[in-house]
């Protein structure tokens, strides 16, 4: 075990030190350079599709161009559901908590840069994955980056490392992650035992997964929305109880994301470097913007217009980073909970959102904490029912159908080690195979940012032909 982590704990060197780490702090690291700077270029590029055309994004997702007779299994509404499944996650609570402990407040303003660029990478990525997805002999649809890699570049062997990075990536971040956070908050709740909790959840994440995508959709469309609801709840009431706090919390995070303070509470102290490392990371968790995740999971929508399901795909961040994790973060600063240590120990991870919760609504005594139990208990559980599709699809594209089931096994196998196993290990792994995952994808985001902007042109100015030439010329 302590070879895997040595190794684990190497790789993310790489990509999330290096090359701060060797200059002293004066070069963001390798991951923060390619995610915020591929942000910012198909932003430029799309000319901030992801403001322009937010209102279309959300006529789609109320259903408005649904139609049941176009190709894919799941309606525009049920993709969205899925992919924010996958991401409204442990991110959003743990995620979070953890960026601040690390990071300190200014931690958060970077997690929103990262939400704000994300927003674009998630329309191009979508949009590319709709394009160039494969439509199964059953009906039934595939897609993702791999294949647009694939079948958009002609790069096979890129393809082929994203396609193992998203497997493994589903059996950490999406699997082993959630896993582990969702049996130690039972533990320090009500000292229910982690492998009593992996058991349990196995068996339920299990009898919805051997299904599908249509089962895992039908689940997904209540768990996403009804766990939001419950969540933000109560951390808006957090919000409004100290809401003459708020503007000297905003002038604290501004400060502190590029002046971080030294040693308080439970903040270690920091530099620069470190509070924007933790943000973008933690920030990219949480969303998945740049990964080529949700990508896998918008390609199954029913519809003949990649772009509108791309423009459905910009809601995700929107609501995942700049609103849920906004909350979260508030509650943890505005509380000051970020600045607690018990018994000599800094909070950290989930256990911090709870203790902000239970000290930011005193009016339930104490039982304020249980809204994160039941957070990271349907947060937990409906991710690691969407994370098990985009790990099939992957598996599916590496070896074919017949090794979707055994894949299905595996992964609940894997949920089970990752409820009893440590927590460094654990984030450590899930880091590493975030890194694997997204180098590859931004690497074809950016190759193929031409075709992307002529699909948009062309979807939004149909009219205009030149336009629909040049689209078509680039297709042939």
């Amino acid at each position: 075990m302590e070879t895997i982590k040595s190794i684990i704990d190497f790789l993310n060197k790489i990509a999330w030190d290096f090359p701060s780490e060797a200059t002293g702090g004066s070069i963001p690291p390798l991951m923060v350079i390619i995610l915020v700077g591929t942000g910012l270029f198909i932003t430029l590029r799309l000319s901030w599709v992801q403001i322009k055309r937010l209102k279309h994004a959300i006529d789609v997702t109320r259903g408005i161009y649904d139609n049941p007779a176009d190709a894919g299994d799941v309606t525009h509404f049920q993709a969205l559901s899925t992919a924010l499944s996958a991401t409204i996650g442990i991110g959003n609570i743990a995620g979070v908590a953890t960026a601040i402990h690390y990071g300190g407040p200014g931690a958060l303003f970077w997690m929103w840069v990262t939400g704000i660029f994300g927003t674009s990478l998630k329309y191009a990525e979508c949009t590319l994955s709709m394009k160039f997805r494969k439509i199964n002999p059953d009906g039934s649809a595939s897609g993702g980056p791999m294949y647009y890699i694939e079948r958009g570049l002609g790069w096979k062997p890129l393809a082929v490392i994203f396609a193992i990075g998203a497997a493994i990536c589903s059996l950490g971040q999406g699997n082993a992650i959630q896993a582990f956070t969702v049996a130690d908050q039972l533990r320090a709740d009500f000292a229910i035992p982690t492998w009593i909790t992996g058991l349990v959840i196995s068996l339920f994440v299990a009898t919805v997964i051997i299904g599908g995508i249509r089962r895992i959709a039908k689940v997904t469309r209540i768990l996403a929305p009804g766990m939001t609801i419950i969540y933000l709840a109560g951390g808006l009431t957090i919000l409004f109880l100290n809401a003459d706090k708020l503007p000297a919390t905003f002038n604290l995070i501004f400060q502190y994301a590029f002046s971080p303070p030294g040693v308080i509470g439970g903040f270690a102290g920091s530099f620069f470097m470190y509070t924007l490392v933790w943000g973008v990371k933690r920030g990219l968790f949480s969303n998945e913007a740049g990964q080529g995740s949700a990508a896998i999971a918008h390609s199954a929508a029913k519809t003949k217009e990649p772009v509108r399901e791309g423009a459905v795909a910009m809601m995700g961040p929107y609501i995942d980073t700049i609103v849920i994790c906004t909350i979260t973060g508030l509650c943890i600063i505005i509380t000051g909970a970020w600045t607690v240590t018990i018994d000599g120990q800094a909070l950290n991870g989930s256990p911090l959102t709870a203790y902000a919760f239970e000290i930011g609504l005193p009016f339930l005594q104490g039982y304020g904490r249980y809204i994160i139990t039941a957070g990271v208990l349907l947060f937990a559980t409906s991710t690691m029912i969407s994370w098990s599709y985009y790990g099939d699809r992957a598996v599916q594209y590496l070896f074919g159908n017949g090794a979707v089931m055994p894949y299905r096994y595996l992964y609940v196998v894997v949920l089970f080690i990752g409820a009893v196993a440590k927590l460094e290990a654990v984030w450590g792994f899930g880091d590493f195979a975030i890194a694997l995952m997204t180098i590859p994808n931004l690497i074809a985001i950016i190759a193929l940012s031409k075709l992307v902007k002529l699909m948009t042109l062309n979807y939004f100015f149909k009219k205009q032909l030149p336009y629909r030439d040049q689209l078509n010329r680039l297709n042939r």
